[in-house]
């Protein structure tokens, strides 16, 4: 692996892999749903979608035509804490991959027309995605307004439709010089690559950039819960009750060492039918139907700045009783901080948490979006190769404290009520 810094400020970090002849490239800008503006609720997202409609040398869909013409694969994505957009290649294809991905760097095309456009493909997304699905939004967009208060971490990250409508040509222009400057992104290359070669075009490409520095970011701190704050709503489509529910743990990138136990915490809850909550409330007490447990709203426990939750949710049967399923967690929380882990549980889980680590990254790309991303957040893209001895040194004590940190008074809850057929 090899970390360098152009002169624009622009982070590169190279990791060659020679096994098959593959390269993946990943650019991620440090802005995500917590930076967007009051009033401009989902924009973000909707600047993402702009960055595939042209760009200073190119034409709408000449992005999607260089790379599908060369046997690739591409996208983009809206995270809470930072955007990516990447491209799956033949390794012979990295040139193009990298003037693609400099040429919209150094500037969108932010027409009224694309503008407009992408807002009626934005509003499309979220009537599939929410309004018109069961469980839509369920919960990382219905969760965080329970358990925040501040506008970054509690609001709506798609957007609302007044806002998105709003949006023109100039907030994207000021968006694009604000958080797309190239002393804002990290530039990550894994994969079939020569070190020497591929420095040597990400000079080509990316050294004439305009240097602009990354703007600084704000604290989005908020205090803990310290009672507990339960809301619900009806979705008129879900047939079957649902509720999840978050705590607050500690800050994933100043605090690491407290942060891993909720991380392995959350997998020996939830994860295969021998976790706790899953014998306890599927197999044994039925009284739910599925029930899964994560980092993150959206589900990162890698990928993500404070403040964060540990998250547990749950589908019930018809008629199923929420404050029980509560009560059953809270049981099943306090029984782990108090008598431990049984035998052999911590390795189990922490043996599957590495298989899933090492898998996450097996593929170039999925290295160099991970690589990206801890550079982007820690300056440690090398953490990639330590997280599975990380987990993998994550105690019982550390696992039964954090349990007994789970109580109901530092709870955010959001029950669904089901309104669809039953």
């Amino acid at each position: 692996m090899e970390r360098r810094t152009l002169d624009n400020g622009l982070r590169v970090v190279l990791a060659p892999d020679r096994s098959a002849p593959v390269i993946g490239v990943a650019v991620v800008y440090d802005v995500g749903i917590r930076s967007e503006p009051e009033g401009r609720t989902g924009f973000a997202h909707l600047f993402e979608h702009l960055m595939f409609q042209g760009s200073e040398n190119l034409e709408k869909l000449a992005h999607f035509r260089h790379v599908q013409g060369s046997g690739g694969t591409f996208n983009g994505s809206t995270h809470l804490d930072y955007t990516d957009y990447y491209e799956t290649l033949p390794a012979n294809a990295l040139e193009r991959a990298l003037f693609l991905e400099a040429d919209r760097m150094r500037g969108p095309r932010l027409t009224e027309e694309n503008l407009r456009n992408q807002v009626d493909v934005v509003k499309e997304e979220i009537r599939v995605n929410v309004l018109s699905q069961p469980y839509g939004g369920f919960p990382w967009l219905k969760l965080p307004p329970v358990m925040f208060d501040t506008f970054p971490n509690a609001h709506d990250g798609y957007g609302s439709f007044d806002d998105l409508e709003s949006a023109t040509v100039a907030d994207a222009a000021e968006f694009f010089k604000r958080y797309y400057a190239s002393g804002n992104a990290v530039l990550a290359v894994a994969g079939d690559l020569d070190l020497a070669e591929t420095m040597e075009m990400v000079e080509r490409h990316f050294g004439d950039v305009p240097a602009r520095p990354a703007p600084e970011r704000p604290t989005f701190a908020e205090p803990d819960l310290t009672s507990e704050r339960r809301e619900s709503y009806t979705d008129p489509l879900a047939p079957l009750p649902a509720v999840a529910a978050a705590w607050r743990v500690p800050d994933p990138i100043n605090d690491y060492a407290a942060y891993l136990p909720y991380v392995v915490l959350a997998e020996v809850l939830t994860d295969g039918e021998a976790s706790r909550l899953v014998e306890r409330l599927v197999l044994r007490d039925r009284i739910v139907t599925s029930v899964a447990g994560y980092m993150g709203f959206m589900g990162e426990p890698w990928e993500v700045r404070d403040p964060t939750a540990l998250l547990l949710q749950a589908h019930l049967p018809p008629g199923g009783d929420v404050d029980k399923v509560l009560r059953t967690v809270d049981e099943e929380l306090d029984r782990l901080a108090t008598e431990g882990l049984a035998e052999s549980e911590l390795a189990r889980t922490q043996a599957r948490m590495a298989t899933h680590l090492l898998r996450d990254t097996d593929a170039a790309l999925g290295r160099a979006l991970r690589m990206a991303v801890l550079e982007q957040q820690r300056g440690t893209p090398e953490l990639l190769n330590d997280l599975p001895r990380l987990v993998g040194e994550v105690t019982e004590e550390q696992i039964r404290k954090a349990a007994a940190a789970l109580v109901p008074q530092r709870r955010a809850t959001i029950e669904v009520v089901a309104g669809g057929n039953q």
